[in-house]
């Protein structure tokens, strides 16, 4: 598959590359993106959740009632999960929810999302381009020049450069990333990848 190489100014510059067959060309595995998808989000909890179970409850242990007879449910000290304000019976506690994912795996669901995005056409090929200086204007202009201004879009970029990330960073649709982080999750929120043409040299060593 083909497509054809834009400058910032929105124009083709005559030229064409030839994606990856082995990356954007795949028969997607749903799968696949499922679980690196369950992954990655999973990853971001911080799994700091925690409440009170009854033996950590500030107050007394006194038995409030007797045992039988009162018409209600047995309950012991103030404490008790049945009163309000009382512990909570098997409430969250900290905990990691990481879980493990083999490699292949995650490599065959981030191939299978840039494959979706190859045939929905949602794939823009730029030339290497910089900002002298952090200019949010200078991002709005090249986005509209390449008619993506409505979509939310991922910068692909092959190192950091912190220019380009400033100059993004106030527009809320759109977000910057280097190739060698690119995940599935990325992939698919965003409507559009705009990619740099040194970005696909990175890109092309997922298939190995």
């Amino acid at each position: 598959m083909e497509v054809s190489v834009y400058n910032i100014n929105g124009q083709e510059t005559g030229r064409k590359v030839a994606l990856n067959e082995s990356i954007f060309g795949i028969e997607p595995n749903d799968h696949a993106i499922y679980l690196a998808v369950k992954q990655y989000m999973a990853n971001q909890r911080q799994g700091t959740h925690k409440s009170k179970e009854r033996s950590e409850i500030s107050g007394s242990t006194r038995k409030l009632g007797r045992q039988k007879g009162g018409g209600g449910a047995r309950r012991g000290d103030i404490n008790s999960p049945v009163l309000v304000g009382g512990g909570r019976v098997f409430g969250p506690k900290p905990r990691d929810y990481w879980f493990k994912l083999n490699k292949k795996v995650k490599d065959l669901a981030r191939r299978s999302a840039l494959s979706y995005k190859a045939r929905e056409n949602a794939i823009v090929v730029v030339e290497d381009f910089t900002f002298e200086a952090p200019k949010t204007k200078d991002f709005v202009e090249m986005i509209n020049n390449l008619k993506v201004s409505d979509k939310k879009l991922l910068l692909v970029l092959p190192e950091s450069n912190k220019n380009v990330y400033l100059s993004a960073r106030n527009i809320k649709r759109a977000n910057v990333i280097i190739a060698s982080d690119l995940n599935t999750y990325k992939v698919l929120e965003a409507d559009t990848l705009v990619i740099t043409e040194s970005s696909l040299k990175s890109i092309d060593n997922f298939a190995k």
